[in-house]
């Protein structure tokens, strides 16, 4: 098992280019299902959540492959969904990775019938899909739960339009919005999603899918109208940079009193992390397709709220409180999305770090240092939370458990080292 290594104290500076957003290519993926000929989608990001996706696919009897392109080094991720005719997406695949669910949507919307196991819980907490079948309900779906498997189908082997209301008591859910919108395009009539997140990411879906055919209005609100197609055919995407790397990237140069520009970003989908980061004192330069972030100063305490898009985005959290561990005052984050993501607190304690929990709210009181330290993630974001940490901490910190970086962070520690960080992955040593 690897762990990353880092020498604490180094100023970051220099410009990185962002990556392909994991959160955009996993439902670009599950919606090349729902076409009659290949799709070829540009950018995705070489990560372990891609390989699972890619396994998903090809156990469903769809074939995928990457193939170079000058100048790229992605190159084109080929999915050929011609064959595909497995409708059951099994536990083996599904419980590695919560956004295997989403074929579900393209399963039941295809064939009128998927059979895909529950993912279950994760390290952040229950995070269950009632939202996902509730809308996949709305549209005529009879759903059942059987032995731990989500068993739907579809009347006469089609969804009918629907008015569906896909918002939760902790607001829209990006998954069961693309879930229910890949069901929704090849539903017979008109859908009406309402409560649809707003996320990039959904918008990204939707160009995807209304260049295959698909016929939806209304990206970028909170109410997506859909005009059932009889098929889709295969098309090209270039799918949008990861709005998460880059704001974990522009914090780095915060908590580092660095200067970092990010490139290949797009500043309009880091609208309010580029804000906080305002607020605390950071000087923020945006360009077209550029954001460079430049310590010019004492930070200063901030209060964060999460909330849906275009609302502070949850997967900042752990990023933006790593850096609050060293912005004199009191800092308050409160999580309204996921009230249990605050198990990076506890490791961020062991670096030295102050900071109390009252429910769903952290009040972080900035200390003058923190001291490297054996730190264990827990899921996608504190780990890249820990490794900010042990990048401004005094001395040495060993992250462990960085498979969960793998999942989401394309090479971060390459991109690091770019930067100037004395970082570098290691097979796991020991504890301290």
């Amino acid at each position: 098992m690897d762990s990353i290594l880092i020498e604490g104290g180094r100023r970051l500076s220099g410009e990185v280019e962002a990556s392909g957003a994991k959160n955009a290519s996993l439902p670009l993926m599950a919606a090349a299902l729902l076409a009659e000929s290949p799709s070829r989608l540009q950018g995705i990001p070489r990560l372990q959540d891609i390989v699972t996706m890619s396994a998903m696919l090809e156990r469903l009897g769809a074939r995928v492959a990457r193939a170079e392109r000058r100048g790229d080094p992605h190159g084109d991720l080929a999915i050929d969904p011609t064959d595909f005719a497995d409708l059951e997406a099994p536990y083996d695949l599904v419980r590695k990775m919560r956004a295997s669910i989403y074929v579900l949507g393209p399963l039941l919307g295809r064939f009128g019938h998927a059979r895909v196991s529950l993912p279950g819980g994760c390290a952040i907490g229950t995070r269950p899909i009632d939202l996902h079948l509730r809308g996949m309900e709305a549209l005529g779906a009879t759903v059942a739960i059987d032995h731990g498997y989500v068993d739907a189908r579809a009347p006469q082997g089609r969804l009918r339009g629907a008015d569906c209301i896909i918002e939760g008591p902790n607001g829209s859910s990006v998954g069961a919005t693309c879930n229910v919108l890949m069901a929704a395009v090849l539903a017979k009539g008109r859908s009406v999603l309402r409560g649809a997140a707003r996320e990039p990411e959904v918008g990204d879906l939707i160009g995807f899918l209304n260049a295959m055919g698909a016929r939806i209005k209304g990206a970028g609100t909170s109410v997506l109208e859909v005009d059932g197609v009889e098929g889709l055919r295969g098309a090209e995407r270039r799918v949008i940079p990861d709005r998460i790397e880059a704001g974990t990237l522009l914090v780095a140069a915060a908590i580092t009193g660095g200067d970092v520009a990010v490139r290949g970003c797009i500043p309009e989908h880091l609208a309010e992390v580029l804000v906080k980061l305002e607020e605390m004192g950071v000087e923020i330069e945006r360009g077209e397709d550029r954001v460079r972030a430049r310590y010019v100063g004492r930070l200063r305490p901030l209060a964060v709220r999460t909330m849906p898009y275009p609302g502070f985005p949850t997967d900042m959290q752990a990023q933006l409180m790593a850096a609050l561990c060293l912005t004199p005052g009191e800092s308050t984050i409160t999580e309204t999305i996921y009230p249990d993501r605050f198990i990076h607190v506890a490791e961020l304690h062991r670096m030295g770090a102050d900071i109390t929990l009252a429910h769903a709210t952290a009040v972080v009181r900035g200390v003058e240092k923190l001291s490297g330290a054996s730190v264990m993630a827990s899921d996608l974001r504190a780990s890249a939370a820990l490794v900010l940490a042990g990048l401004a901490a005094e001395g040495e910190t060993e992250c462990l458990r960085v498979y969960h970086l793998d999942r989401g962070y394309e090479q971060l520690e390459r991109k690091l080292s770019q930067l100037g960080a004395v970082i570098e992955r290691v097979r796991y040593r020991r504890t301290r």
